[in-house]
């Protein structure tokens, strides 16, 4: 078995019971494989949860980057594509279980810190690459991150199409238009 495919089942165990339940023993019985191939692979739990926060924070940050960079490069487009990309991706209690986790984990507060700010950053240098004004697109990035996180931790969470419509109603009225 490779490496990805404990990544894998560790974003599953953390997606749907908590940071608690990523054990060895859970993630070899949810496989079937021994300590062994765990050992092999991490060297140990500490390896392992290190190369799980580098992989969350690839899978959950920067391929959406790679993906709009590599399609346009035209500013507006590219926030429009990576909200799309955002609302597309299955949300199955990652980011929630990953905020949870944070709390009780300086590394996994450090990594998570990175993250919000890595992912306010680039959306914060595409408003800025379209409209030209710092303040105005640090106060955008911010806005439109406290949206997405914000909408990801209501009870219920907020529908994908009521979380698109907010965010268009949002940017038409940024970019000066006035229809929802």
């Amino acid at each position: 078995m490779a490496k990805r495919d404990w990544l894998r089942e560790g974003i599953a165990v953390l997606s749907t019971e908590g940071s608690q339940a990523l054990t060895i023993d859970r993630l070899c019985g949810r496989l079937g494989l021994t300590k062994g191939s765990f050992y092999h692979h991490f060297g140990g739990m500490a390896g392992y949860q290190a190369a799980l926060l580098e992989h969350v924070e690839k899978v959950g940050t920067q391929r959406f980057i790679e993906v709009v960079e590599a399609e346009t490069d035209e500013p507006a487009a590219m926030l429009d594509r990576l909200l799309e990309l955002v609302l597309a991706a299955h949300e199955d209690g990652l980011e929630t279980a990953m905020r949870a986790w944070a709390q009780q984990d300086p590394q996994v507060g450090a990594m998570m810190t990175r993250v919000d700010q890595g992912r306010i950053a680039y959306m914060e240098s595409l408003w800025l690459r379209d409209r030209g004004d710092p303040d105005e697109a640090r106060r955008v990035g911010q806005l439109l991150y406290a949206i997405h996180i914000g909408a990801r931790h209501m009870l219920p969470p907020l529908p994908q199409e009521e979380l698109r419509a907010a965010y268009r109603l949002l940017l038409d009225r940024l970019r000066g238009g006035t229809d929802p």
